[in-house]
C-alpha cells in the first residue's frame, strides 16, 4: 500500500504542475475561436497506468521538483529527462477518444507499449514560408527517441491541461502546436496563430526507435504558411533547412541509399509516402478544402 500511495501523490501533483500552465495556453489573441472553459475529462489517480514495479523510478526529487530518472536511465541528459517526468500525455483509444493520462516517460517505453497497448495523442506541424518551402528539423542528438534524424518542421505531444484537451476544431492541438514552436523553434506565437493551423488529417502508428524506445501515436497532422523568424532551441533541434519538392525528394533519395547517415523520422516518412506531395500540390492552389479529412485515422505501417 506504500507503494500505491507514492504514485497517487505523485500523479496529483503532476496534475496541478500542468493546471497552473492552462490560462497560458487556453487563448491565443489572434484565433478566431476566443476563450474557452472546459472540464477535464472525469478520471480518477487510480487510472493513471504507471505500474508500481517504476514506483522507484519517482520514490526520491530534488530541490526543484524534478523526478529523479531511474540508475538504468542515469546517462539521459537532464532538459530530456524532466520533460520524460513532468509532461503528461494524453492517453487516447484507436477511435481518438480520451482514456487517461500517462507520464511520457511511460509513452515512450516500448515494453509498456507492448504489454498496455499504450496509445498516446500527437501532432506534426508542416510549416511552409510563402515561397511554399517546407521547413523541416533535424533532432537534436539528446532526444530519446529518434535522435538526429530530419523530420517535418515540429512533432510533439499535446498535454494533459485543458487548453489542450479541446476537441473542438482540434483547437487542443493546435494550441499545444503553437507552444511547440516556441520551445523548439523559438518562433513566436504571434507568428503562428492558431487559426491559421489547417488540421488536414489523422494517422496511427507504431515505431520502435531502439530497444527500449519508440513511438505509438495518434498523430494529427497540421499545415501552416508562415514566413517567420526561428531561433532554433539546441535541446530539441540540431539543424533546420527549408526545401522545396525537388530538395525533398532528393533528401529521400539519399536517406533510401544510406548516403552521408542521413535518416528520416517514421512518421515523416508515412506522410510523404502517403499524403505530403499531393497536399503540397493543394496548398498551393488554395484548395486544401478538397484534401482535408478529419473523420478517418488512417493506420498506417
Amino acid at each position: 500500500m506504500a507503494h500505491s500511495s507514492i504514485v497517487v501523490t505523485l500523479s496529483q501533483n503532476l496534475f496541478k504542475r500542468n493546471l497552473t500552465c492552462v490560462k497560458i495556453h487556453a487563448h491565443s489573441p489572434s484565433s478566431s475561436f476566443g476563450s474557452r472553459s472546459l472540464s477535464l475529462p472525469s478520471f480518477s489517480f487510480s487510472q493513471r497506468t504507471t505500474p508500481l514495479s517504476l514506483t522507484a523510478s519517482f520514490s526520491s526529487h530534488t530541490a526543484m521538483g524534478e523526478t529523479s530518472a531511474p540508475a538504468a536511465d542515469a546517462g539521459m541528459d537532464a532538459v530530456q529527462r524532466r520533460l520524460m517526468f513532468e509532461d503528461e500525455c494524453i492517453l487516447v483509444d484507436e477511435n481518438d477518444r480520451v482514456v487517461g493520462h500517462d507520464s511520457k516517460y511511460n509513452c515512450h517505453l516500448m515494453e509498456k507499449i507492448e504489454a498496455e497497448n499504450l496509445l498516446h495523442r500527437a501532432f506534426s506541424v508542416f510549416l511552409f514560408n510563402s515561397k511554399y518551402e517546407l521547413l523541416l528539423q533535424q533532432r537534436s542528438a539528446t532526444k530519446v527517441t529518434f535522435p538526429l534524424v530530419w523530420t517535418n518542421t515540429c512533432c510533439s505531444h499535446p498535454l494533459y491541461r485543458e487548453s489542450e484537451l479541446i476537441d473542438e476544431n482540434a483547437l487542443g492541438v493546435r494550441n499545444a502546436a503553437q507552444r511547440k514552436l516556441l520551445d523548439e523553434l523559438g518562433i513566436v506565437a504571434e507568428d503562428v496563430p492558431v487559426d491559421q493551423f489547417t488540421p488536414l488529417g489523422r494517422i496511427l502508428y507504431k515505431a520502435p526507435s531502439d530497444g527500449k524506445w519508440g513511438e505509438h501515436e495518434l498523430d494529427y497532422l497540421l499545415f501552416i504558411v508562415r514566413d517567420v523568424n526561428v531561433n532554433p532551441n539546441p535541446d530539441e533541434v540540431a539543424d533546420i533547412k527549408y526545401v522545396n519538392r525537388d530538395q525533398l525528394k532528393e533528401l529521400l533519395r539519399k536517406a533510401d541509399a544510406g548516403e552521408e547517415g542521413l535518416k528520416l523520422s517514421p512518421w515523416f516518412r508515412l506522410v510523404v509516402d502517403n499524403f505530403l506531395f499531393k497536399w503540397w500540390d493543394h496548398l498551393e492552389r488554395g484548395a486544401l478544402g478538397e484534401v482535408t479529412d478529419m473523420k478517418t485515422i488512417h493506420k498506417l505501417t
